[in-house]
Formats: C-alpha cells, sequence, structure tokens
C-alpha cells in the first residue's frame, strides 16, 4: 500500500510505539496518587508536557492535553465564549476545519453571531479583513494556521497582532501545521493554539491545546486535572507517545520540509506533465510542504479515488471527516470553485516515510486511472 493521505492520519512513529509500550508495561498508573508509582507516572506527564511546549516555544504550563484536536478547539471556542456573557461575537474563516465549523453552527442556533471571513481564489485570507471584522463584543478569532484540504498557510503572525491590538483573545487550530512549520508562540501573539496527536506521527486519542499564561479559559469538562482546565484522568500512554512525537517533530522538521517539499514538487510536475486536464488548487500561495490539491478537470474525484485505491494507492477528497463524496467540499466553494470542480478535486498529503519511488508508482498508473475514468463519463 502507498498511502498519500497523512493529513487524515499519520503513522505512529516506532519511537513513540515504544515509549507507550513500555509506559503500559509498568502497570496501573494515575498521576494524581500520592505514592510512588502515581508519581514516577506524574513525571512521565511532566516530561511529555516539557516536550509539547518546547515544540511550540511556550513554557511547560501552558500545555492543556485533551483527547483530540477537536476538543482543544471545543476548549478553546465555548471557553472564551464563557468568559463574558456580554460578548457574544466570533470571527472565523469560512474554510475551517469542521470540528469548529460545525461548533460555530450550533452556536448561531444559540444566538452567537459568527463572522465568517473570506479567502481568494487562491485559498488566501486578508489579515485586514479579519480585522474590519471586529466589533466591541467579539469574544474570540479562531482562524487555522494551515488548511487540512489546500496546505494554504494563514498569516498568522499578523492576525494575531491585529487581535492583541484590539484586545481580542486569539485561537489557530494549528493542527495541520505543528510539526511541519516552525512555530514559536514566544514571538507569534496567540493566544490559544491546538494540536492533535495523530496529525504529528503520534498516537489518536490525544491532542493538546495552548493556553497563554495570564489567558482565563472557562473549563468545559470539570475536575482538578490539568491545573483544573480540563478534568478527566490522564491518558499517561497517549500523553508520553504525543510527548515522543513531538520531540522527533522537532529535531526532523528542517529535514522534514526539505524531503516533503522535494516530494510534493516531484508530484505536481509529474501529474501536471501527464495529464492535460489537472491544475493544482492554491498554486501559487504558501502552502506546507506535504499538501497538494489537484483538480482533474470535470472527473469524478470518487472514482479517482476509487480506482486508485485499487492500484493500493490512498489518497482523498478532503477532509476525512467529511470525504463521503456527496457533497462538494466547502474550502474550495470558499475559493471560488463550482461545485462540479470541488468534486473533482483530489488531496494528496505526503508523510515523513513517503519515497521517491512511491511517488513514481503514482504517476505511472494516474494517467491510465484519469483516462478510464474520462471514457466512462463520455
Amino acid at each position: 500500500m502507498i498511502y498519500f493521505d497523512n493529513n487524515a492520519t499519520t503513522a505512529v512513529a516506532l519511537e513513540a510505539i515504544e515509549a507507550m509500550a513500555a509506559c503500559m508495561r509498568t502497570g496501573p498508573t494515575n498521576p494524581s496518587s500520592k505514592h510512588k508509582a502515581g508519581e514516577c507516572s506524574k513525571e512521565a506527564v511532566m516530561g511529555a508536557r516539557s516536550e509539547v511546549a518546547r515544540l511550540l516555544g511556550c513554557s511547560p504550563p501552558e500545555i492543556v492535553f485533551t483527547s483530540c484536536g477537536t476538543e482543544s478547539n471545543h476548549l478553546a471556542i465555548l471557553g472564551a465564549l464563557a468568559l463574558d456573557p456580554a460578548k457574544q461575537h466570533i470571527v472565523a474563516s469560512a474554510v475551517e476545519h469542521p470540528s469548529c465549523l460545525e461548533l460555530l453552527a450550533h452556536l448561531e442556533t444559540k444566538g452567537v453571531r459568527v463572522t465568517y471571513v473570506p479567502v481568494d481564489s487562491r485559498g488566501q485570507l486578508d489579515p485586514e479583513t479579519v480585522a474590519a471584522s471586529l466589533a466591541p463584543d467579539t469574544a474570540l478569532v479562531s482562524i487555522m494556521w494551515a488548511n487540512n484540504e489546500t496546505g494554504v498557510v494563514f498569516p498568522i503572525e499578523a492576525i494575531a497582532a491585529l487581535a492583541k491590538a484590539r484586545s481580542v483573545l486569539f485561537h489557530t487550530d494549528a493542527v495541520q501545521a505543528v510539526g511541519k512549520l516552525r512555530v514559536d508562540l514566544k514571538t507569534i501573539p496567540v493566544d490559544l493554539l491546538s494540536l492533535s496527536g495523530h496529525k504529528l506521527h503520534g498516537p489518536t486519542g490525544i491532542g493538546a491545546l495552548f493556553v497563554r499564561k495570564g489567558v482565563k479559559l472557562a473549563s468545559q469538562i470539570f475536575g482538578h486535572q490539568e491545573r483544573a482546565r480540563r478534568g478527566g484522568t490522564e491518558n499517561v500512554p497517549g500523553i508520553i507517545g504525543l510527548g515522543k512525537a513531538a520531540a522527533l517533530a522537532q529535531k526532523e522538521l528542517a529535514q522534514q520540509d526539505a524531503h516533503l517539499s522535494s516530494l510534493r514538487d516531484r508530484l505536481e510536475a509529474g501529474i501536471l506533465a501527464r495529464v492535460p486536464i489537472a491544475s493544482i488548487n492554491g498554486l501559487g500561495a504558501a502552502r506546507v510542504a506535504n499538501t497538494t490539491n489537484i483538480r482533474f478537470g470535470d472527473l469524478e474525484a470518487e472514482l479517482l479515488l476509487e480506482r486508485l485505491d485499487r492500484a493500493g494507492i490512498c489518497a482523498s477528497a478532503g477532509a476525512a471527516c467529511t470525504s463521503a463524496g456527496t457533497e462538494p467540499s466547502h474550502v474550495l466553494l470558499a475559493m471560488g470553485l463550482g461545485e462540479r470542480g470541488a468534486l473533482s478535486s483530489v488531496r494528496f498529503s505526503l508523510g515523513r516515510d513517503n519515497t521517491e519511488a512511491e511517488v513514481d508508482a503514482l504517476l505511472e498508473v494516474l494517467p491510465r486511472i484519469v483516462n478510464e475514468a474520462a471514457a466512462i463519463a463520455a
């Protein structure tokens, strides 16, 4: 199998698996227990917290462990909104991940006002449009760092600075950015940042939310754990796995960026040379190194993906949680593509284990698959 769907989930790094297995072999421990076993577990959690903090350029107490990126996003949005009943306005982009958009849609039914900032034809967002959307009752600006479907990177530093100048909390869903881009929260005035373990070669079932020191955040799951910001007994093996993945990401960031950029450029150039109807969504915008979103004329992406799957190649039509293929991508629609174009686009997202040989294998079978799909559509 050739796996080009790393934005959906990544393979757990062997180092993380080994660290988790070693943790589970020591027997049951709870970081809240006061005996020696509990203290050992607490120290392991503290070590992992330090590794995640090091990756983000922040201090360990600013890291709150959660169950996933979705929970981190919800804790940030709901926690910020609960701080002041008089502030019931949120600013977000039109291309946020469904984990944010579905929550925002629910909040709108409860009377919360949401302003959705548009993107241009390349998927880019203008910070000044965000600034123009702010109001006296704005509780939060929530803008993703890198888009999960196109890989387009937003100017988070500029947006965060604009929000700070207006004394508005700023949250970024950085699930697709952490481990791919250099993140230094010492210099970027982000208040809240979400990440997910299984997007950077850690395990599923673990995520984190950065909460800047001094930022008040209303808890959504009550308990004494995580400095009373997120209750519930800690997922110690998952936390250890995330810590190991964070350490690897920091160590390999520059190397992986060069590796993935080379592979993506090879893939894009090869497809454009072999498939005349192909075009790249988001071309010309700043993008994370591992992601490309390609339109194949008006051919149905689901048909192409089915044939690729038969050939042992995994890709997707967008976010895994909305990739049934029956609805066009809200991201591509926001960029100005029609429904037909959005339903004809395939996302290839590369990972640390992919090789040039795998890219070449895709390039070998793809023209035949496209021709077969065109014949069926004719």
